[in-house]
């Protein structure tokens, strides 16, 4: 039976729970796209795949807390055997660049999928890696039943990092797949 690979495409279209803005494009458009190519890449390398965003006007929730929790809720329903959420990072240095990871614990299933996770994605995108960090106070790395992975992708507040997402997902959806699949020993 194939793996089940539930992709959180994080924040919603509108507020409430929309994402980061920079460089004129808006966070929950940029993982929206990535994630479908994601999925697609997923599936045709025999995983199953399952978006948290189906459409790029999906809503979840009614708050920050009910938006997350639908996530991880149907993540979990699903019966997910990873957990990856996809977002932008931002800062007010523009500067700041580069993709990372966050786990909720070291020495843990997520914590290795991460590391494949990162290096990957800085093999395809040339980004520097950041790094795979603990954050066990992020909900959706706490909540869920399964190894979870947050990926912050690149900055959208850096005007080079945020052109390359925008101009090329699928180079990064290569990048957060062939971790997956390096991880999961299918590369």
């Amino acid at each position: 039976m194939a793996e089940k690979i539930y992709i959180d495409q994080g924040h919603n279209p509108q507020n409430p729970n929309s994402g980061a803005e920079g460089n004129g494009l808006r966070e929950q458009d940029l993982v929206y796209t990535i994630g479908v190519r994601l999925s697609e890449i997923l599936r045709a390398g025999g995983l199953t795949a399952r978006l948290s965003r189906p459409s790029p006007t999906t809503q979840l929730g009614t708050s920050v807390a009910t938006s997350l929790a639908a996530r991880v809720n149907d993540a979990n329903s699903w019966g997910a055997d990873y957990f990856i959420s996809l977002h932008t990072n931002a800062s007010s240095v523009t500067t700041a660049s580069g993709s990372e990871c966050f786990v909720y614990s070291e020495g843990s299933p997520a914590y290795a999928l991460a590391e494949n996770i990162a290096f990957r994605l800085n093999a395809a995108t040339g980004l520097r890696d950041r790094g795979v960090f603990t954050r066990p106070s992020l909900y959706v790395l706490r909540r869920t039943a399964m190894p979870a992975v947050l990926v912050e992708l690149g900055f959208i507040t850096n005007p080079f990092d945020a052109e390359l997402m925008r101009s090329s997902p699928e180079v990064f959806a290569a990048g957060v797949a062939n971790g997956v699949f390096a991880y999961l020993g299918l590369l």
